[in-house]
Order: C-alpha cells, then structure tokens, then sequence
C-alpha cells in the first residue's frame, strides 16, 4: 500500500518542529567508557567524535550503579542460571524466582506489604492509574506531572478531571470538595520528584488533605505518586520523596532504570491492590517482564543503597549536587531551588538554549535541553544531572565552561 499522500504530511510535520526548535534530532550513541582516573569520573566516548572523552551530565543514573560490581555479577550469574530472557508473559512461564524476591524486597525497602513489577515507569504508571480510574472517579492531577500521568489519565477516561496549580494545595482542597458531590472515588496523583524541575511534592500535606475529604466518596481518596526520579536518589536513605517530607502514600510508582542503574518500573502498595492489578492491568499481563538478569542486578543495586555504602555515596551525592547549585548562583544563573540531583538551569529561551547545549558539547560536556512541549513555553531550560559518580573536579569543569558561555 502507497504512502505518498502521508509521507507529506509526517514530513512537514518534522520540518515544523526543526523549524520551531523543538526538533530532538539524531541520538547521541555511546560507543564506550573510560574509567574515572586522575581525580575525575568516568567518561563516555561518543559516536563520531573519536577518541574525546565526554563529561555526562544528563544521566538518570544518579548513584552510579549501573557500573557497580556487585550489580554487574548479580546480572551475569543470574544470565548464566537463567538464560537472557524470561521467555513469555508472566502469567504463562514468565515469572522467575530473581522477579518474586525483587517485588519481595522492594516491598520491605519502602515500607510496604507487596511489590510488582513492570517493564518499565511508564509502563507502570499506564498500567496502575487506568485500573484504579472507572466512570465515577474524579481525578485530580498536579499540572507538572510527568507525560506518563496524562497519557494515563487519557486513556482511563475519568468522570471528573481537574488540574491544580503545580503544588497548589489549597487548589487540590478545593477540587476535592467540588467533586464529591458527583463522584464515587477519587485518585490524587502527582510527581514525586518532577523531574524538568527537580522540586517535589508535599507528600504528607497531600494525604492529609486526602484524609480531609475522605469520608465524602464512597470508594474513597486514593493517593498515587510516581517518584521515579526520587527512589534511590532522594533521601539520606535513598526512599525518595516520602523520606524527605514524611508520610506514605496509597500507592507508589518507582522506576529501576535511574538510581538503581538497571531497568524496570514497579509498583508498591497493600496486597489488595497489588492483587487486584496483577489481574487487572493490560500493561503486567500482556507485557514480558524485565529479565531474571535485570532482575537480580535491580536487588543487589537495592541492597546497595540500603547499606552503610549506600549512605555514604548518597552523602557525596548530596554535596555534589549542593557544590553545582551554589556554582550557578555565584555565576548568577537561574536555577529552581531544591535538594534533588536534578538542577535546571532556566534560559527561558528555545534559540539560547540550543547554543547553550551546544557549547557545552564544544567543551566535552553532555547536558540535555529542554524546550516547549517538555516544558512550558519560557521555561525552557537545561536539565543538569548530578550523579554520585561526579567528582569536584566535574563539577567544577562543568561550572567553568558555563562562565566561558557568552
């Protein structure tokens, strides 16, 4: 069957987004590592710029772990049992023994009673929030929540949806006095960490405004956060948002492809709705699982950070991201304040912030910019990532090649 008259209409619609900067254009390829040496971290070598060793800047992999030791042979002992692959869904054969000891553990890590695995957050979140959502739910959702949340919210088709300012708690309190006069339940979802901003949510003061209204639904306020940029990065713990401001919510979404350093998404909440997901959710019955690989390569990177080492890389973490803060205020740069190891840093402007990545790319740094529709028009911004893995040294040629920018 022809294309000719679609190809056109995809063509101009690429040409648009050149046209407007919003283009992402080809992917930078990784073609190998050098080890940290010389009082630096590691560097990444990049496909047609030879043998120039690149200072990232844009990795989710906040403490480094996806090049820990123990993580590595937990994946290559679990390949050689177990083969690359699980093989088929998990309702048919798929379900290994390296998956149930991970939901098991990922479970007691943040404090709950059962786990589950998907393939991915986004993954996750598309398959938890569509199965909690019917046509007498009323849905309320921070306006900063990740793309995810609103492909999710999308697809369940609610009865009731409304957006709050983002961390507009008295907005939130608001929406949900209105809605429970025509609706059954009620889902909260929001960010943990939001992750173009690097601020989180008041987790606590979310639940307790949930508590408020609870008695006016009579399926309940359910609580949902997706803190994939906040587990195993955010916290002298690495339990993320609910660590920093206290209290748990409902139901947590978590990611083990950024600060775990592997791959998969997960869910953790109370066996009912575990349960009730297991059996519901199109994205874990459809879906194969991650690999029983990834799968012990995700526990040892868990026990990692619940460990004494883990403490203290979360500690370096904390001072790497404090030193790159406090470099742009004294270089008088806009940034959003924060604690998180994501720093944006804010241009408000498409053109400049392209010529800002690449200067940065002239000067062996990978940073990320993000431009409208990521982010709002005149916030444009580039998202720096700190990570474990940065020594002061990187930081400082990171800020030293900033203050060159002209």
């Amino acid at each position: 069957m022809p294309t000719d008259r679609l190809t056109p209409l995809l063509q101009a619609r690429v040409d648009e987004l050149r046209d407007s900067g919003r283009l992402k254009g080809a992917e930078a390829v990784t073609v190998g590592v050098v080890e940290p040496a010389g009082g630096k971290g590691p560097r990444f070598l990049i496909e047609g710029h030879g043998e120039r060793p690149f200072l990232r800047m844009n990795s989710n992999s906040y403490l480094g772990l996806s090049f820990a030791t123990r993580v590595i042979e937990a994946d290559e002992e679990a390949v050689r049992r177990y083969g690359v692959g699980p093989g088929a869904v998990r309702f048919i054969s798929g379900t290994w023994a390296p998956h149930v000891k991970l939901e098991a553990r990922l479970a007691a890590f943040h404090g709950r009673v059962a786990g589950m695995l998907f393939s991915s957050a986004y993954a996750t979140v598309m398959g938890v929030l569509p199965a909690l959502i019917t046509d007498k739910t009323a849905v309320i959702s921070d306006a900063l929540n990740h793309n995810s949340i609103i492909n999710a919210i999308s697809l369940a088709r609610p009865a009731e949806k409304r957006i709050y300012a983002h961390v507009d708690y008295d907005e939130l309190d608001r929406h949900l006095a209105s809605l429970s006069k025509t609706c059954a339940r009620a889902v909260v979802v929001t960010d943990g960490v939001f992750s173009m901003r690097g601020d989180h949510a008041d987790l606590a003061r979310i639940m307790q405004i949930a508590a408020k209204h609870d008695a006016s639904y009579a399926e309940n306020v359910i609580v949902v956060a997706d803190d994939s940029h906040g587990v195993g990065a955010f916290g002298n713990g690495g339990r993320g948002t609910e660590e920093v401001v206290g209290g748990k919510v409902d139901v947590l979404i978590g990611t083990l492809g950024k600060a775990f350093g592997v791959n998969g998404g997960y869910v953790v909440a109370s066996e009912p709705i575990v349960q009730y997901l297991r059996e519901t959710s199109p994205f874990y019955i459809y879906s194969n699982p991650i690999t029983p690989g990834e799968a012990e390569a995700a526990r040892a990177a868990v026990d990692r950070v619940d460990s004494e080492e883990g403490r203290g890389l979360l500690a370096h973490l904390q001072a790497m991201t404090r030193r790159f803060r406090d470099g742009l205020r004294q270089l008088g740069l806009e940034t959003v304040e924060g604690q998180h190891p994501v720093v944006p840093l804010l241009v408000r402007d498409t053109h400049r912030t392209g010529q800002l990545v690449a200067h940065l790319r002239d000067n062996a740094i990978l940073a990320t910019g993000l431009a409208f529709p990521v982010v709002p028009k005149g916030e444009e911004e580039i998202r720096f990532q700190i990570s474990a893995d940065h020594s002061t040294a990187d930081i400082d040629e990171a800020l030293a090649a900033l203050a060159a920018f002209r």
